[in-house]
């Protein structure tokens, strides 16, 4: 039996969207991933440094993918309850997790850092990243794109203006760097299919991804929502697109 709407968001309304971990969404929406495999090849980076420093790590579940780290492994996180969650995951595999506001400075010392890796951060301080790498260091992360899902926010908020080269743009991630005194040493980009197969799980990732819809609630969204949930019912799964860009940087030895 088909489940109705209000049975749907309400479920998606009162489960937690604590950590970075998007199981929840098993059978009920996708997303491609990109072709480079970032966790892997952090991996392998990890595995070459003696000091490494993961940025905005949400609940640790990325950085804990890693099968080993280096001798000293630190994180940081601003949201609370991903703090918690961090620390309780990677704390018995001696990485040390901050709990940092996301604004500079990093609580770091300069030249600190053989890596620095970061998956998804919402903002990049790249004099900041310079700053607490060695000579010969690396900054190495998987980057959100420009108008990444851009379908979704639409479909809530109606069509946003075409801004050009924003700040989430390759182009741009490679200027800053540069001018933050790195050497931009690989910058590949794509484009992602994104499904969403019912209204629950379009509910769950607004939650999760704050900054998609910033105003969100079911409340104010519902009457949206509910339009959503019978053209998912009338054409099939809700189609978008993500975006994502992976950047490697190195500082000059």
């Amino acid at each position: 039996m088909e489940r109705g709407f209000d049975d749907l968001v309400a479920e998606a309304d009162a489960v937690s969207v604590a950590g970075w971990d998007f199981s929840w969404l098993d059978g009920r929406a996708s997303e491609q991933r990109p072709s480079w495999g970032y966790q892997g090849l952090m991996a392998e980076r990890l595995g070459r440094v003696s000091a490494a420093l993961d940025i905005q790590t949400g609940g640790g579940e990325v950085l804990a993918g890693a099968p080993a780290f280096p001798p000293v492994m630190a994180a940081t996180e601003s949201w609370p309850p991903n703090v918690a969650k961090a620390t309780a995951l990677l704390h018995p595999r001696g990485v040390v997790v901050v709990a940092d506001e996301d604004e500079p400075p990093l609580p770091f010392a300069d030249a600190a850092f053989d890596l620095v890796t970061s998956r998804h951060p919402v903002t990049v301080w790249w004099h900041e990243i310079a700053r607490v790498l060695r000579p010969g260091g690396t900054y190495f992360a998987q980057h959100v794109g420009p108008a990444s899902a851009v379908e979704v926010y639409e479909f809530f908020l109606g069509e946003q203006p075409d801004t050009g080269i924003g700040p989430r743009h390759p182009d741009a991630a490679r200027a800053a760097a540069v001018d933050a005194g790195l050497e931009v040493t690989d910058l590949r980009y794509e484009r992602l299919r994104m499904e969403f197969h019912d209204v629950g799980a379009m509910v769950y990732f607004l939650r999760k991804v704050i900054w998609m819809v910033p105003d969100f609630t079911v409340e104010r969204y519902r009457d949206r929502l509910r339009d959503l949930h019978e053209l998912i019912a009338a054409k099939g799964p809700f189609v978008a697109h993500s975006s994502r860009y992976l950047i490697e940087a190195r500082k000059p030895a």
